[in-house]
């Protein structure tokens, strides 16, 4: 069984948001070992380059302590429809990796240093969400790619 490491700055205020992650969690628990790991916010808007610098710090220990393939979500990654990237999981864990991290960055973006440390950046949309949405979707997604691989009737 491979674990799943949900790397995400900052943490979900709201309580539909929590709901819908808690319920993704429940599904995914039949499939893999998920973690959560919320690093802190810096926040700070008067210097967005310092706080960004203070939040890849952080992402990048993390993801170095949780060794695995490592895939950032990042508007200028790449796009994968729901059964190109099921399998790609699959490929991940063929290869040996019994890890993957997926990185949530904060706020402002995350620095050219993040993006050189993971093994792939990915995008879901050239749309903007929300950091706390585009967890749950997030969520959504690992469990329709999962439920792929184990022949569900959840992905139509």
């Amino acid at each position: 069984m491979v674990n799943v490491n949900i790397v995400c700055v900052g943490k979900v205020k709201e309580k539909y948001i929590n709901m819908g992650i808690d319920e993704f969690t429940k599904r995914l628990s039949a499939y893999t070992k998920l973690k959560i790991i919320e690093l802190k916010e810096d926040g700070n808007d008067k210097n967005r380059d310092q706080s960004m610098e203070k939040e890849a710090g952080q992402i990048i220990e993390t993801i170095s302590k949780n060794r695995g393939y490592s895939i950032l979500m990042d508007i200028g990654g790449k796009k994968f429809s729901s059964e190109e990237m099921s399998k790609k999981i699959e490929q991940i864990t063929v290869n040996g990796n019994s890890t993957i991290n997926f990185i949530i960055g904060g706020s402002y973006g995350v620095t050219k240093e993040v993006r050189s440390a993971v093994d792939l950046r990915m995008s879901f949309s050239d749309l903007t969400f929300p950091h706390q949405l585009m967890r749950l979707i997030l969520f959504e997604q690992v469990y329709r790619w999962f439920s792929i691989l184990g022949n569900s009737k959840y992905h139509k």
